[in-house]
């Protein structure tokens, strides 16, 4: 039983990536995507797209299962007392989301640091923060801005940074087609605004290699 109790916590909170589905929206959003399909110039019957409707359908359902996450839920089911006040920083997080201006995917890494006041919280937790985020409809800086406000929300630290390069395919496929582009936006709190120094440290860490 709690083996049980575990698993479910975990797949409440986004730690398990489950193929499971809403049966009722799959088949609705299926059947407009079928619609589009004909509207393109495409015949839906054919045998490569019989079942393409079925498939975006639930391609979309887990690339936006970010909705259904509580990111602060998962900051605090790891949030440990410590007497450690020096910065933390986790970087290269590896971040895929989708524009919702096209709805085309987004791609690249997250940098994000945070000087612990009282608290520390389990390392893999930032970057499902960032999953949890990344995984419904965005722009970029909203998704800096999100990641930054909820863990200074959640674990009050005397700072957080979060600074995030992306490329985006919507202006890669279509539009300016400018392939090689890398849009990157920064977000900070506390002594990382204020602190001159602290703020050049964790750009200095984040572009480091350290290996």
């Amino acid at each position: 039983m709690e083996n049980d109790k575990y698993n479910h916590d975990d797949e409440v909170l986004g730690y398990q990536k489950i193929d499971r589905y809403d049966d009722e929206k799959i088949s609705s959003v299926a059947i407009h995507y079928k619609d589009i399909l004909t509207q393109l110039g495409e015949n839906p019957e054919r045998e490569g797209l019989l079942k393409t409707p079925e498939r975006v359908a639930k391609a979309l359902q887990y690339l936006t299962h970010g909705y259904d996450v509580d990111p602060s839920e998962i900051l605090r089911s790891a949030m440990f007392k410590e007497d450690y006040s020096q910065m933390v920083v986790v970087k290269d997080i590896e971040i895929f989301s989708m524009c919702e201006h096209h709805m085309l995917p987004f791609f690249g890494k997250a940098h994000i640091a945070y000087i612990p006041n009282g608290h520390i919280v389990g390392l893999s937790k930032i970057p499902r923060v960032v999953d949890a985020f990344a995984r419904r409809l965005q722009v970029q800086e909203r998704l800096t801005n999100e990641i930054r406000d909820c863990i200074q929300d959640t674990l009050q630290p005397a700072g957080v940074a979060v600074v995030m390069e992306c490329k985006h395919l919507c202006m890669a496929m279509r539009g300016v087609q400018k392939q090689n582009s890398v849009t990157t936006t920064s977000a900070f709190t506390g002594g990382f605004l204020s602190n001159d120094k602290t703020r050049a440290e964790f750009l200095r860490l984040i572009t480091a290699n350290l290996h």
